[in-house]
């Protein structure tokens, strides 16, 4: 799975193989030597087809900014000598399909 993963990072990290044709597509999917049925599912374009593939749902992530002086309701935790605590603008919730 993690070659797929590779090939789909790589993917989107270069603006001239996201926006290639589908034969440069298809070349470069041979080059990474996938499955069949993951290659077919990617020229698709079929996000459906590639998560049932995969096994895998999509995953969400969300940012809540954090107003100024709103405090948190939960206690802060005891400060020991060696603990560090790193406070943050921002609360990250993810939840998985």
């Amino acid at each position: 799975m993690s070659n797929v993963i590779d090939f789909l990072e790589k993917m989107g990290q270069d603006a001239q193989l996201r926006h290639a044709s589908a034969g440069e597509v298809e070349l470069a999917l041979a080059h990474a030597q996938l499955d069949p049925e993951l290659q077919m599912a990617i020229l698709a374009k079929d996000q459906q087809q590639l998560e049932a593939i995969l096994g895998k749902e999509p995953m969400c992530c969300l940012l809540f900014p954090v107003k100024e002086g709103e405090e948190d309701s939960e206690e802060a935790p005891s400060k020991d000598d060696d603990e560090v605590t790193l406070q943050s603008s921002f609360y990250a919730l993810a939840s998985v399909g």
